[in-house]
């Protein structure tokens, strides 16, 4: 049996003891933890398969030497003790990585600087050649550490950080290290579920290290075989033998897994181009036959279903965000991955890697246990789950009133009149709403001339918004009743008065404006057809969901399917959400308000639809379009009726101004496209020469829901245009 030597292990902080059992495993005698490393003992051979074999270390190191010291001098003297001839050849290049300061050595290049003159002093001092220095590859890399007086000096075997495996060619933006990543898998027990046919699933999977590093754990893989240079080349007591034979050893391993069959393991990015880098990772690995990955957005994330799959590991580690917006839109994102991991993988183990401790907090699943960690220099939490309708977290609601304060009152005989013709509408529109699954829609809308509101009802809560009431009607009357349509909407529906809002216009005020409350910053979450969107009824003059598009919007996710999709004047994206989860191929929406286009942002996260596919973009819609290369086969161009914003070069009339913004959208539409034009302007007049050049079909009717079909004007017109 060789002699055993002492060596110094690193590794991430938080994985020392990790570390340790690995090293056990091998073969070494662990004997003490520092701070992201392991001190052991072992053999030449359990130093060879440490290095091969590590999925955890970043660099295994021989110690030449432990001594006092806090001067330059010391160092120098310290260093000088060492036989350095017993290790290397005089003609070798070195590199001197140096760790560590003291009042006399203050920096790490003084301290490199005096470490390489005590080695080269010495070879020179024996009438030697003068070793030179090569900073990238070196024939021995030293390494000095210099901690509290305490100096260590070792010889880097390993060279370069054994975390580079070899396999990856290019990274995605902000990679995870391979030897992180292997740490991820260990504590999520991906090797237990994988011992029992267990699949993998990473949805966000970037680069494909964690497939990789899951694929090679599961087929016990030496993650060093791909490796070109090894830092105990150059060192003397290297024995070449007895490494080439534990190599084939571990080839002989791989070439067997090879051959055998593996649990599923499958990633998936919505950026094509980060697939296509960790598909040549893949190749690099020789594991594209065990892992499949593809183009596919968080929106469209489930279990494969061309074989049972009954359990599994799903391990993402999703974007953290650095700025707050970023954080905010990202919120959504974690929201609807744990929504996800609830529907689709109940039954399998959940692993969660994210710097954001409070987004993880907000996925709504509850996890069993924590491991802090860094990224890099992030702390950062592992989250653990067992998927299941037990770790659902419930979000807490208002409780709801029993008796509510207008159940009790006696409404006023305008009141209970007001009152009759809201439960009338909604028995009315009851079958039609069952049918289609609708939880937003408008009850009323100035039904009575003298009740000039319009009642919305957005899941639980109602939104009243207050016409501007005729000059004859005197302002105490209007706000009695106005009084009325709220103490009835309480009883109808049976709401507190926290889940009615109420948006008010006054004459006062000077224009037709609606006096706003205080901010209160709650948002809802709702649904249309399949799409989540969030919907803030206090603190803006609209809700966020225009409720009479959604004939459009749901025709636009019908129609999307492998479409380019732009979404002009685009609010906060609803219409892009449903192209989206309809299958769209890009999204583009393209609006002048930061505060539109963030929402937009959150309910495109919310929905698993990223960026990269699904853009957002700030600016004039009239001038962007004049300035747009693109094409895009499908178009939604619905203007606001009139707009003198100080961010425009001029005022937005949609009456004067349609027929030139139909023609910039038409010269953005490919040949087979279709533009969806729209608006609200209640006396609209089309410019009829626009029909000589396009065909112009007029769908106004059909894009009126069972709510918005009421006699008189429409509420908005929409044509579909086409070449």
């Amino acid at each position: 049996m060789s002699q055993k030597r002492s060596f110094i292990a690193t590794c991430p902080k938080g994985l020392e003891q990790l570390l340790a059992a690995e090293i056990a495993s091998l073969g070494g005698e662990p004997l003490r933890e520092t701070v992201g490393a392991m001190i052991f003992n072992a053999d030449l051979a359990a130093m060879y398969r440490l290095c091969l074999w590590s999925r955890l270390a970043n660099r295994v190191m021989l110690i030449l030497s432990e001594f006092r010291g806090e001067s330059a001098d010391d160092l120098y003297q310290g260093l000088s003790a060492i036989d350095w001839q017993d290790h290397m050849l005089a003609s070798n290049s070195i590199s001197v990585d140096f760790n560590g300061q003291t009042d006399e050595i203050r920096n790490s290049h003084f301290g490199a600087l005096k470490s390489k003159d005590a080695v080269v002093d010495y070879f020179l001092a024996r009438g030697e050649a003068r070793p030179s220095v090569d900073k990238n590859t070196p024939d021995i890399r030293i390494n000095i550490r210099l901690n509290r007086g305490q100096i260590t000096a070792c010889i880097d075997l390993s060279g370069e950080s054994l975390h580079r495996r070899g396999y990856r060619s290019s990274g995605a933006m902000a990679p995870l290290k391979e030897n992180l990543a292997a740490a991820l898998l260990l504590r999520a027990d991906w090797p237990g579920i994988a011992s029992r046919a267990g699949a993998l699933i990473d949805p966000m999977c970037g680069s494909g290290t964690l497939l990789i590093e899951g694929a090679m754990m599961a087929m016990n893989i030496a993650p060093g075989l791909l490796r070109q240079r090894w830092g105990f080349r150059g060192w003397l007591d290297h024995d070449q033998a007895l490494w080439e034979g534990i190599v084939e050893q571990a080839e002989a391993h791989r070439s067997l897994a090879l051959t055998r069959e593996w649990p599923e393991i499958r990633g998936y990015d919505a950026n094509g181009k980060i697939v296509a880098q960790a598909q040549e990772n893949i190749e690099n690995a020789g594991l594209e036959r065990f892992i499949k990955v593809s183009r596919r957005e968080l929106a469209q994330l489930a279990k494969p279903t061309h074989r049972e799959l009954d359990h599994g590991l799903l391990i993402t580690n999703p974007p953290y965000g650095e700025r707050l917006g970023e954080q905010a839109e990202l919120l959504h994102l974690y929201r609807h991955l744990g929504q996800s991991m609830l529907a689709h993988f109940s039954g399998w183990q959940g692993a969660v890697f994210t710097g954001n401790a409070d987004l993880g907090k907000r996925m709504g699943i509850r996890s069993y246990k924590q491991y802090q960690l860094l990224n890099g220099t992030i702390p950062a939490k592992l989250l653990l789950f067992n998927i299941g309708p037990e770790a659902q977290v419930r979000e807490r609601r208002p409780d709801v009133q029993q008796e509510s304060t207008a159940e009790a009152l006696q409404l006023t005989s305008g009141g209970q009149m007001f009152a009759n013709r809201l439960r009338k509408n909604l028995k009315r529109l009851s079958k039609w709403r069952t049918k289609n699954g609708i939880e937003c829609f408008r009850v009323y809308d100035a039904d009575m001339p003298e009740y000039a509101v319009a009642v919305d009802c957005y899941g639980s809560a109602v939104h009243i918004a207050e016409y501007m009431a005729p000059v004859s009607v005197p302002e105490e009357d209007a706000e009695r009743r106005l009084r009325e349509v709220i103490e009835a909407v309480s009883q109808v529906f049976n709401v507190s008065a926290n889940n009615i809002a109420v948006k008010e216009r006054r004459r006062q005020r000077g224009k037709d404006q609606y006096q706003r409350q205080a901010p209160r910053n709650t948002v809802m979450e709702l649904k249309e057809g399949q799409a989540k969107v969030l919907v803030n009824l206090h603190d803006y003059l609209d809700t966020g969901l225009f409720l009479d598009h959604r004939p459009v919007r749901l025709d636009i996710a019908a129609r999307a399917k492998n479409k380019r999709f732009l979404n002009l004047f685009s609010y906060t994206a609803v219409a892009s959400v449903q192209a989206g989860i309809g299958g769209a191929k890009v999204t583009t929406s393209v609006d002048m308000s930061h505060t539109y286009l963030q929402w937009a942002r959150r309910n495109l996260s919310l929905n698993g639809l990223s960026e990269s596919r699904h853009r957002t973009e700030h600016g004039d819609c009239r001038r962007w379009m004049k300035d747009c290369k693109d094409q895009y086969d499908l178009i939604l161009l619905d203007p606001p009726t009139f707009s003198n914003s100080k961010r425009m070069d001029d005022v937005l009339d949609i009456q004067r101004d349609h027929s030139e913004l139909i023609n910039d959208a038409m010269a953005l539409l490919a040949p087979e496209g279709l533009l969806i034009f729209s608006t609200n302007k209640r006396d609209f007049i089309l410019d009829q020469d626009l029909s000589s050049r396009y065909k112009m079909e007029d769908r106004t009717r059909w894009s009126l829901d069972e709510d918005f079909s009421r006699g008189g004007k429409p509420i908005h017109y929409c044509w579909y245009i086409t070449r």
